[in-house]
């Protein structure tokens, strides 16, 4: 305990400002009456045998030092651990301490839980997805303080694979973070403790070369900058010179890059003057150091960057320039005022664009510029800046694991068939569904951030047109569309050869202008809803020979010309189904009836006892179909006198084909019930099932049945409605 007690009147003392007597008394109380050893240990006890207490005075110790943690910071930090392992409640953190203190203890919980998963963290789409989980920047700020304070202490500890591990997520996500965030000295600390674990030899070896360089390189720039301060303090300027050397990380960076050894490396250091000036004067005194320093020394063009005129998005300002100093070494020159330096050192306005860290696009910059702002207004503002500090970067994107963990980002709104096609596109093209946090769901379902999404699929499956009304994606939408035009152009080829080769079987003469008058007489306006019908069987090539040989009379003369017939101007006939029996033939069908050729039609699959009517076709005799069908009434407007009643015979053993649509409750076992009481009917066969989810937790699909009559037909219909969570049943 003496070392908690130590660590506690530590953070005291130096939040003394921002915490009060009411928050240091709550605290102690927590503290000692709490007791973290009866709960599971954490990860940083089973691998490096931390102790989470101490560990979490020592992470608010640095986001006081190194950060400006506020109160509600620093309070999150030491209660978090307690609210996570429910020995305090939430409601009595609201209480005691404050909604602001609970908001940010949410945000850490999310994001424990989010590493709990260790997806690929080496993705820019984590980084995102942390920002977006945590909610409150103030949570970053957090992590990032945790993760400097346990790249501290692990170089004694834990396994070599436990070490590498942690030191690779700091160098691929928390040091870009706290580069982005304007945590320059903390992002360099990150990526040089990173390398001392990865490449260790490496990094001993550079800092061992930076020791033995250093009474050399000290000497070089009292050299250098010796006349330049004399020149300064002539002008009237205040001000200090800082010599920064650069990053191990660094060095070892530019070794890679210009594939040389530490002794080609020549711009070890920069030069930093820092000016004491009011607001009014700042630019004027950066620019008159600029002339002295360039009077003295000759610099390099090609090397200014003014970031005083011209501030970066960010709120990043500064003037740089490289000039040639004594030996032929070139030297960077910072001129900046104290103002600056400390926003630049420390505040979120970080120099990470020049540098080359990846942007995440503009309205980061713009975020960093408002939090810039709301932070300049100075600390007793704080708490009135939640708001502020909220994250909605990212409130227009998704981000969902694979199963394997990998992470994807999608616009809000994308559904699991856009999630396919961003896997792959023939992933997508074949897409049947997903299983969405263990449970399946339809490809129409919207995904949720943080949802891991398994993809299922179907070698028989090809993409819909109604795919396109959820589709958000244009990738999804893109090759959803190719696919269609693509499927439209097969069936049209297949439907014109279909066609080509029933005309040469018939050795009827094929000509192109008479088929486009049939087309438009059918009633068709484009040629390729006319193929699209004959490939989906609403159209049977009988019925176009029908219509093509009148073309053909027509244009010979044989036949007076007709008035085409558009799908716009139909007026239906009198009922032809409704007529008088008496007034026409019956032709009676069923097993046993000899000498009728007649065939069932398969665009409404007619079965024995259904109400029937007969169709007279050129070639193929007579086409049955049931009463109602929407193809059979098309054809008996246009040709009422080749209507004809049937009538079944009185008895049939025959077997005819049917397809049902069901609809139910999407329940484990429930298509397996459905399919037990069909195998168990006498005269009924089952040929296939296509079960489909959808959204609300239901089911569709169809059933394909060998059935012996519409009686057998009803009593099965009527069964599958009794099995539990069947909604409904039809033709």
């Amino acid at each position: 305990m003496s070392d908690i007690s130590t660590l506690f009147n530590k953070i005291s003392s130096l939040a003394a400002d921002v915490l009060n007597p009411d928050d240091i008394q709550h605290l102690t109380d927590i503290i000692e009456r709490c007791d973290l050893t009866s709960t599971p240990p954490t990860q940083l006890q089973t691998e490096f045998g931390l102790d989470p207490i101490t560990f979490n005075m020592q992470t608010a110790l640095i986001s006081i030092d190194e950060i400006g943690a506020s109160r509600a910071m620093i309070l999150s930090i030491l209660l978090h651990e307690y609210v996570g392992r429910n020995l305090i409640t939430e409601h009595d953190v609201e209480r005691l301490f404050g909604h602001d203190v609970m908001q940010i203890i949410h945000g850490l919980m999310r994001v424990n839980q989010l590493n709990a998963r260790t997806p690929s963290i080496e993705s820019d789409n984590f980084r995102d997805l942390m920002l977006a989980f945590a909610e409150d920047m103030r949570v970053i700020f957090i992590i990032i303080a945790d993760r400097v304070n346990l790249m501290r202490q692990i170089k004694e500890r834990g396994t070599d694979q436990a070490r590498r591990h942690i030191a690779t997520e700091a160098a691929t996500l928390y040091a870009p973070l706290a580069h982005k965030l304007g945590l320059y000295l903390i992002k360099s600390e990150l990526e040089d403790l990173s390398l001392k674990y990865l490449e260790t030899d490496v990094f001993y070896m550079i800092k061992e070369k930076l020791n033995a360089t250093k009474a050399a390189r000290d000497a070089y720039i009292r050299t250098f900058i010796t006349p330049i301060s004399d020149k300064l303090k002539a002008a009237g300027l205040h001000f200090h010179i800082k010599g920064r050397t650069k990053s191990i990380h660094s060095i070892w960076q530019k070794m890679k890059k210009q594939k040389c050894q530490f002794e080609g490396i020549y711009d070890l250091f920069a030069i930093r003057i820092i000016l004491d000036s009011p607001p009014e004067r700042e630019k004027q005194d950066c620019w008159q150091v600029y002339s002295i320093v360039t009077d003295m020394y000759r610099p390099n063009p090609k090397r200014l960057r003014d970031w005083l005129s011209m501030p970066k998005s960010n709120g990043y300002e500064s003037l740089h320039t490289t000039v040639m100093g004594p030996e032929g070494k070139w030297v960077e020159v910072q001129i900046r005022t104290e103002r600056m330096d400390n926003i630049a050192e420390h505040g979120l306005a970080a120099h990470w664009r020049y540098k080359g860290v990846k942007d995440t696009g503009a309205r980061l910059e713009e975020w960093l510029a408002d939090i810039r702002s709301a932070l300049e207004a100075g600390p007793s503002s704080d708490e009135g800046l939640t708001q502020q500090f909220k994250v909605d970067l990212y409130s227009d994107d998704i981000f969902v694991f694979t199963p394997k963990g990998d992470l994807f980002k999608l616009p809000k709104g994308a559904t699991v068939l856009d999630f396919a096609y961003a896997i792959h596109t023939n992933i997508g093209a074949h897409c049947s569904g997903g299983i969405v946090n263990g449970k399946n769901v339809s490809v129409r379902t919207k995904l949720q951030t943080g949802d891991q999404v398994e993809i299922l699929t179907n070698p028989n499956q090809l993409p819909k047109q109604d795919w396109l009304s959820y589709a958000v994606t244009s990738k999804a939408r893109s090759k959803i569309r190719q696919s269609i035009n693509e499927q439209e152009m097969q069936s049209a080829t297949f439907a014109k050869e279909s066609i080509e080769r029933k005309f040469h079987n018939k050795k009827i003469e094929y000509s192109e202008p008479v088929m486009m008058k049939t087309v438009k007489r059918l009633g068709y306006k484009h040629v390729m809803e006319f193929y699209k019908a004959i490939s989906e069987e609403a159209l049977s090539i009988e019925r176009i020979i029908d219509v093509y040989i009148e073309e053909q009379k027509r244009e010979a003369g044989e036949l007076p010309p007709a008035e085409t017939i558009s799908a716009s101007t139909y007026k239906l006939n009198p009922d032809v189904q409704n007529q008088s029996a008496s007034m026409r033939d019956v032709l009676t069908i069923g097993e046993g009836i000899k000498g009728v050729e007649y065939t069932l039609a398969r665009c409404c699959n007619p079965i024995y006892g259904d109400p029937v009517i007969g169709f007279v076709t050129v070639s193929r005799g007579i086409t049955i179909h049931r009463k109602g069908c929407v193809n059979c009434r098309h054809l008996i407007e246009q040709m009422p006198y080749r209507a004809i009643d049937v009538t079944w015979a009185k008895k049939t053993n025959g077997q005819y084909a049917i397809t049902l649509q069901i609809v139910g409750n999407d329940d484990v076992g429930i298509v397996n019930n459905i399919t037990s009481i069909i195998t168990k009917e006498k005269d009924v066969l089952l040929r296939g099932i296509d079960i489909r989810s959808s959204e609300d937790g239901l089911f569709s699909g169809t059933l394909t049945i060998m059935v012996s009559g519409d009686t057998r037909l009803n009593q099965l219909i009527s069964k599958i409605k009794t099995v539990k969570g069947v909604k409904d049943v039809t033709r």
